[in-house]
């Protein structure tokens, strides 16, 4: 078994219907030191909860799409629905979007437009249906091609001029586009150094053949974790709020093909999951949207970016004192937590609740509840599967880099509503000589209230959610760990944005410079009509 995953001897399991008492002897790997227990009596504490809760939720029903669908989908979300389908032309948009693209987030782009032109041509649509090679023809860089359609996913790097530097702690990468020479080539990165002057899948394509690429490897297993930072940078770092909207929409895109090219090269399927829209409540506090939330909060307090029960929930937690000893373990009374729960309904936004009556667990309770109730998981339910999935990735700095742009992908009130979590936990956790609360156990207590999500999977804990468990716990790790690089947007993609944004600034220049000509000329010859027809004296 790869390191980092849960196993457990066959013999020894006793399998019971709330997944509460097992037998865990036979664990193996690194994560003997990571007690799973709070794990499974956080699982059983949610179970009991769900028991008490006797309206019945609408499971989340997630739909498994048609061949082609995916990758339909996936282009639209990348923002070049126009390779395809009846809107398919030569949009400019999109040739300048393209011209910024790596060599393997090309290749990503191909291997999806491959897909859906197959599809289409099986379904004989109607519709033009361009060659996947002529979407990329429009660049004639011949240092920015990818290989010709055939096997669109792998990608050529014996070409770089860098082989990794003997003496060096670490590789020294390089980009397949001359043109985005950075100085970071001359400077060795180490271990711990998060490069994001290199796209993460041209540093994992660079790694794949390299010796380099066999160190740090094992999922997250072992407890330590690297202490990851990233190199001073002359021109400051790049943060998620930093971009104006338009370009935020840009960052998407690029995050979404980077992320993908990324798993592409690591051997790791990415899918997107779709879920079938479900009645939701438009009012009230638990099982509402975030979106709903934050609506009816931004009318009582204009700007609410975060909701306003989220928000006074761990207000109310810290003014009792992080040092409770098992904060965010102890669970609360679970009738109490009800009836609080259904008092916040009625009186919350009257401002006539009684927050003083709230114990400390309880209110860690209702937070945790509120987490759980969201009718859509907190991380999505696009990516809450490629989040349990970066447990997957060789090693922990491509961990760190699926992780950074999983965060990119994510709505802004969801993004919002997580960092106010994690910085919140962070907090829990620098008291942990009193509260006894390591990293460890929080993320070992918060990972089920995040990951295991009413819509997904059945109730009975089977072995591959045994293996899940310890893989979302450290998942979460990760995230509170490394919280203030995940919310870095990478220098790499900064620049792709910034090299559109001049590239569609120059076309317009041509394109206005052009249309002048033209009304000149069209003027001219009107001129030039009409003194034909005035008979000259």
């Amino acid at each position: 078994r790869r390191s980092g995953q849960y196993t457990m001897n066959h013999d020894h399991s006793k399998k019971t219907p709330d997944g509460a008492s097992f037998d865990r002897s036979g664990s193996q790997d690194s994560l003997d030191e990571l007690s799973m227990d709070d794990y499974w009596k956080e699982l059983e504490n949610i179970h009991e909860t769900r028991g008490n809760n006797h309206e019945e939720r609408v499971a989340l029903v997630v739909k498994e799409p048609d061949e082609g669908e995916l990758e339909e989908e996936w282009l639209k979300e990348a923002g070049l629905s126009n390779l395809f389908g009846e809107s398919s032309g030569d949009s400019l948009e999109s040739v300048v979007f393209l011209s910024t693209l790596t060599r393997t987030q090309k290749a990503a782009v191909e291997k999806r437009v491959e897909t859906v032109t197959q599809t289409m041509r099986k379904k004989n649509k109607q519709h033009q249906i361009p060659d996947v090679r002529d979407i990329f023809r429009v660049q004639n860089d011949s240092k920015g091609k990818v290989c010709d359609g055939s096997e669109p996913s792998t990608v050529r790097t014996s070409e770089n001029k860098s082989e990794t530097q003997d003496g060096t702690k670490g590789p020294n990468f390089s980009l397949g586009m001359d043109e985005q020479k950075t100085p970071a080539e001359d400077m060795p990165f180490s271990d711990t150094d998060i490069n994001l002057e290199i796209s993460f899948s041209e540093q994992a394509a660079n790694l794949k053949d390299s010796s380099i690429g066999k160190m740090c490897k094992g999922g997250g297993g072992d407890t330590l974790l690297p202490n990851f930072r990233l190199p001073k940078d002359k021109t400051g770092t790049t943060k998620i709020g930093d971009l104006a909207p338009q370009d935020m929409k840009k960052v998407y895109s690029l995050a979404l093909i980077e992320l993908t090219a990324l798993y592409d090269i690591l051997g790791t399927e990415f899918k997107q999951q779709k879920a079938v829209k479900i009645k939701t409540k438009d009012s009230g506090l638990f099982g509402v949207p975030l979106s709903v939330l934050l609506e009816q909060d931004q009318k009582k307090v204009p700007g609410t970016k975060i909701p306003l029960i989220f928000q006074k929930l761990i207000a109310q937690i810290e003014e009792a004192t992080l040092e409770t000893e098992g904060l965010l373990r102890i669970p609360g009374v679970a009738t109490r937590v009800k009836s609080l729960c259904q008092e916040l309904e009625a009186k919350f936004y009257e401002g006539t609740f009684n927050w003083e009556n709230v114990k400390q667990h309880d209110a860690a309770s209702l937070l945790k509840l509120f987490i759980r109730e969201l009718p859509q998981p907190l991380l999505t339910v696009e990516y809450l599967k490629a989040f349990q999935d970066v447990q997957n990735l060789p090693t922990k700095k491509q961990q760190l880099q699926a992780l950074n742009l999983l965060v990119l992908l994510l709505p802004e009130a969801n993004r919002d509503t997580l960092k106010v979590l994690l910085e919140f936990l962070q907090r829990v956790i620098d008291h942990r000589d009193k509260n006894k609360m390591t990293l460890k156990n929080v993320a070992m207590v918060m990972a089920p209230n995040l990951f295991t999500f009413h819509g997904f999977g059945s109730k009975t804990i089977e072995q591959s959610e045994f293996v899940m468990a310890a893989g979302t716990a450290n998942v979460m790790r990760f995230m509170i760990q490394y919280q203030k690089l995940l919310w870095t947007i990478p220098k790499f993609i900064v620049n792709q944005v910034r090299k559109q944004n001049t590239e569609r600034q120059k076309k317009e220049k041509k394109d206005k410079a052009m249309k002048k000509l033209l009304k000149k000329m069209a003027y001219d010859r009107e001129k030039h009509e009409k003194q034909e027809k005035t008979p000259n004296d």
